[in-house]
């Protein structure tokens, strides 16, 4: 019975939910099940049997965190997420054997069938939960990417319920800066020309990717290698270029918010390695968590074929802050022509293949400002005027 208190075993997430919020972070809530990675063995990713009871147990989560109910809370969780990664049959949304065939005129059809009971599920849930809490954000689903055949069917599937999303939600595993920033602009114009211009978009999960997944979780050593040791290591110099580039041009894109994947972690996802020493993305991170907490007013983003540029001053207009991403460029020393700049010499810190938002020497003459690389690896710098 999902309207019955007893059946629901809330204290583990309240527990963590609450350890978060003493430290100021709110929080945006995934209803569903978690990820299985076990092959053919499914124990929590199964396909729900009555898609109306899970609703009423959805709702019964948003009633226990925003209205006390279950001996619950009033914490005012905004954000509400329907599942994650629908789309990835085999990990998150499983039938039978659906999907686990190399027949590739089969696998559609398990695709399309499975599809179709997501996007029932998913509409099912969105008015029942709009319908009792008209007050939060209700959207998703965190599709594997930016899947966009997935998505208009979803949305057009809304359209005939007559129920919007708040949000469309979505991940990005990968190397290519215009490519992820390509994702928000296909999703921004889907959505307005499928009649939810007020749908708003998150990117919640994202991380660079220089390898594919397999390789990532290979024991080969020669793999191994490559893929955690050197400038194109899945958390190195590239990473972070990678990542500062995606962040600064995030500030002038349509996107409304994204989550970075991910920063407790040790290991693959995080910010230390599996002997929790830093790795170049804490770096890049700091680096831009310093111009968000003190340089607030943005100024323009610039882009060429390898380098992103975000200008930034303090509140009070005493300090500019120049943030340069070199990702994948050229060897030699970075020149550029500058117009309007303080008087006087500037502070640079710079992450490269042996620094770690380091201080560097930097000139700033007659209009041109000179960033010493030294390699032709990917750099990133942080200059204070």
């Amino acid at each position: 019975d999902a309207k019955d208190p007893s059946n629901y075993y809330f204290e583990p997430s309240d527990h963590l939910i609450g350890l978060s919020r003493n430290l100021g972070l709110k929080t945006f809530y995934r209803l569903g099940t978690s990820i299985e990675h076990t092959g053919d063995v499914h124990f929590n990713a199964k396909v729900p049997a009555d898609f109306d009871k899970v609703a009423e147990v959805f709702a019964g989560t948003v009633r226990h965190y925003n209205r006390g109910w279950a001996n619950g809370k009033e914490w005012d969780i905004r954000y509400w997420e329907i599942w994650n990664e629908p789309d990835g049959m085999r990990n998150m949304w499983c039938e039978g054997n659906r999907g686990n065939t190399s027949d590739e005129k089969q696998y559609q059809e398990d695709a399309r069938y499975m599809r179709d009971k997501f996007v029932k599920l998913y509409v099912t849930v969105l008015k029942r939960l709009k319908g009792e809490f008209p007050d939060i954000k209700v959207g998703g689903p965190a599709m594997c990417d930016m899947n966009e055949p997935y998505f208009r069917e979803l949305l057009k599937a809304c359209q005939s319920a007559d129920v919007a999303p708040d949000f469309i939600s979505w991940h990005y595993y990968g190397n290519g800066v215009n490519e992820i920033l390509g994702t928000v602009d296909r999703a921004r114009k889907m959505c307005d020309e499928m009649g939810f211009a007020d749908c708003g978009l998150v990117l919640n999960e994202w991380h660079y990717m220089g390898c594919t997944f397999k390789e990532l979780r290979s024991t080969d050593p020669v793999v191994q290698d490559r893929v955690w040791n050197g400038p194109g290591s899945h958390n190195g110099t590239d990473s972070a270029a990678f990542t500062l580039s995606v962040l600064a041009r995030f500030q002038a894109s349509a996107l409304d918010q994204s989550y970075y994947y991910g920063c407790s972690h040790k290991g693959a996802w995080g910010f230390k390695d599996e002997f929790s020493r830093y790795n170049k993305n804490y770096y890049a991170l700091k680096a831009f968590g310093e111009i968000v907490k003190d340089y607030p007013v943005l100024g323009e983003v610039k882009t060429t074929e390898t380098m992103t540029t975000l200008v930034a001053k303090s509140a009070d207009g005493s300090r500019t802050a120049l943030l340069l991403a070199d990702y994948r460029g050229l060897p030699g020393d970075i020149v550029l022509e500058t117009k309007g700049l303080p008087n006087g010499e500037p502070k640079a810190r710079i992450i490269d293949e042996t620094r770690n938002l380091e201080p560097i020497e930097v000139h700033c003459r007659c209009n041109r400002l000179v960033l010493p690389k030294c390699s032709r690896e990917s750099s990133s710098y942080l200059v204070i005027f």
